[in-house]
């Protein structure tokens, strides 16, 4: 819009003003000049033999940029696609995928997004994991923040099936560690390496049908965000405590038959 005083313009002041309009909708109402990113998402997904993670924002303004990094840092091009949805309101949707690198299961994912009107940075990264364990022996979850998150608050849930629990929150500002009730005695957190990142977390004396499931982590700043996910491998030893047990039965009964014809034998004679 143009814009000229009057008053301005009788004192011999012609200074033009120039005004920028604010984002409108498809019926002409005005938007607001900034919609804030409120919280950045990440989850994965599995199409036709790809690992894929896709990183997206719901209705903000103006569209952000949107970069993607790993660490450690790899050579690799990769090669996100990124769309930027703008939607009859005026806002924008943001929804940036990346096919995961093959042969790198170690590989963090980071998702930046920043935007013209702050200087803060919006991010969020993921890592997959694999456990394995035996029941009854206690086992260590890995989880280690990277080196872009400086003083966060820990978390760790436990999922079965839809339902997820928190098992156990760290405050690095406090210092303070709760656990839920029902994890007493089979959690430990190391808090002297929390401090420095590292939230890999010990499971004693793991029981199959309690424990069993998925465990996910997560180091979380203002405006940073960082997910460890950690699926439980299946474990085949039970499979093979059974084929053992039934090779045992089967030379026992072996055993017994070849005996009972001996005998068998010795009184005919």
């Amino acid at each position: 819009r143009v814009f000229v005083s009057a008053q301005q313009i009788s004192n011999g002041n012609a200074t033009l003003i120039l005004r920028r309009s604010a984002p409108r909708t498809s019926d002409g109402r005005p938007v607001c000049a900034a919609a804030p990113i409120r919280g950045l998402f990440l989850e994965q997904s599995r199409l036709s033999g790809y690992e894929e993670i896709k990183c997206f924002v719901p209705d903000v303004f103006p569209a952000p940029r949107v970069t993607w990094a790993t660490e450690p840092p790899t050579f690799e091009d990769l090669r996100p696609v990124t769309r930027k949805h703008a939607k009859e309101n005026g806002l924008f949707s943001v929804d940036s995928r990346l096919t995961k690198l093959k042969g790198r299961p170690d590989l963090i994912y980071i998702c930046k997004m920043t935007t013209s009107y702050s200087r803060s940075t919006w991010t969020a990264s993921l890592r997959e994991r694999e456990i394995a364990g035996t029941e009854g022996r206690d086992l260590t979850i890995l989880c280690a923040a990277p080196t872009y998150l400086k003083n966060p608050s820990l978390y760790w849930t436990f999922s079965r099936g839809d339902n997820s629990t928190l098992i156990l929150s760290y405050n690095s500002q406090s210092d303070r560690q709760v656990s839920a009730p029902s994890w007493d005695g089979h959690l430990e957190l190391d808090i002297y390496k929390a401090k420095f990142g590292d939230g890999s977390l010990r499971l004693m004396d793991p029981r199959r049908s309690e424990h069993s499931g998925s465990y996910a982590c997560e180091f979380s700043e203002k405006f940073s965000r960082h997910v460890e996910r950690s699926q439980q491998k299946p474990s085949y030893w039970w499979i093979l405590g059974v084929v053992a047990a039934g090779l045992v039965l089967v030379l026992a009964g072996l055993l017994a038959f070849l005996k009972l014809k001996e005998h068998s034998a010795s009184c005919t004679v």
